[in-house]
């Protein structure tokens, strides 16, 4: 018996008909601006931010590709941008810290000290006192980028007493002992810090590191525990008398004045960079005005620094180390 022949079933109804193969929907093509936005994420950043949402937009209201290359741009573009945030934000501040560095290096490595002859010469007499409007009113003390080189805490700051006018202290070395007359009335703050380092015991078993013999400067100064001449509290204070008799900026503080013989001064590396470092004029010194003068020295005392400077300098005849090794053993208060 013959079989009939073999007849395919019917095509589905909506099948399509005629000859394959049949053609496939074209794919949705992908948005440019995915694109543009990852491309910029490594390019620039905030335009990769920009391009990305216009994309995500785009292809919301289109049905277009490419969503998951706008979150990858916006990803990286946002993690880009807060990462150079940052980088800035700690750039500006590395380069404020070592520009600050940078000054109060070069200021310690200049010695907190004075010059060994005056800037410019000229000047007769330290002014007469005028009390400046807020002696005393707000002593501030703060803290230096370098620490204390011997222990030690800040003085107490705000108002400090202008009363009683001279306070007496007794520096004792191992060459005799050094009467000071301090000037509370003219430099309270400065006398506030210099009580205060006393009785917690800085000055002790200190030396007295530089001695000058010029025509223009004849000091002896002590104060600072490392010896070298850059040491100090790990604190500072403003400048006060003479300086405050003056106009910020007056010319005339970088004109010399006779610093009498008896004085008691600050040394210091620029303005209002006061430490713990003061120095003994011997000899009436020709000095800017921009030296602290905080008291007097009594005679019995001057006699000590004589003997002092009698014995010479070490190296430098004008400025070094006084030849008789010389250590405070104690300042405290009579």
């Amino acid at each position: 018996m013959t079989q009939p022949p073999y007849s395919p079933p019917p095509p589905p109804y909506g099948a399509p008909y005629g000859p394959g193969p049949y053609p496939y929907p074209a794919p949705p093509q992908t948005n440019g601006m995915a694109i543009a936005s990852l491309v910029c994420a490594f390019v620039f950043a905030p335009l990769g931010i920009v391009f990305g949402h216009i994309s995500l937009s785009q292809i919301k209201r289109t049905g277009e590709e490419g969503r998951g290359l706008a979150m990858a741009g916006l990803v990286i573009s946002y993690l880009v941008t807060a990462l150079t945030i940052v980088a800035l934000v700690l750039g500006v501040a590395l380069f404020s810290w070592m520009a600050r560095v940078l000054r109060e290096e070069a200021a310690r490595n200049d010695g907190a000290g004075i010059p060994s002859s005056p800037r410019v010469p000229g000047g007769d007499r330290l002014p007469a006192f005028n009390p400046p409007a807020g002696l005393g009113a707000n002593c501030t003390y703060p803290a230096t980028i370098t620490p204390a080189d011997k222990p030690a805490k800040p003085p107490r700051t705000g108002k400090v007493p202008t009363a009683p006018a001279t306070v007496n202290a007794t520096m004792t070395t191992n060459d005799g002992a050094i009467g000071l007359q301090l000037d509370n009335a003219r430099a309270p703050c400065t006398v506030n810090s210099f009580v205060s380092l006393a009785q917690q015991g800085y000055f002790d078993n200190t030396p007295c590191h530089r001695l000058t013999a010029s025509a223009a400067l004849a000091v002896l100064q002590c104060g600072d525990p490392t010896g070298t001449g850059r040491g100090g509290p790990g604190y500072r204070f403003a400048n006060e008398y003479p300086t405050n008799q003056y106009r910020p900026f007056d010319p005339a503080l970088q004109q010399a004045v006779r610093y009498p013989r008896g004085s008691l001064a600050m040394a210091n590396a620029g303005p209002d960079s006061n430490g713990s470092q003061f120095f003994i004029v011997y000899r009436d010194s020709m000095l800017p005005p921009t030296y602290t003068v905080f008291g007097t020295v009594d005679s019995t005392g001057l006699a000590t620094v004589d003997n002092i400077a009698e014995a010479g300098i070490t190296g430098d005849p004008d400025d070094e180390k006084p030849k008789k090794a010389v250590t405070v053993t104690s300042v405290r208060l009579d």
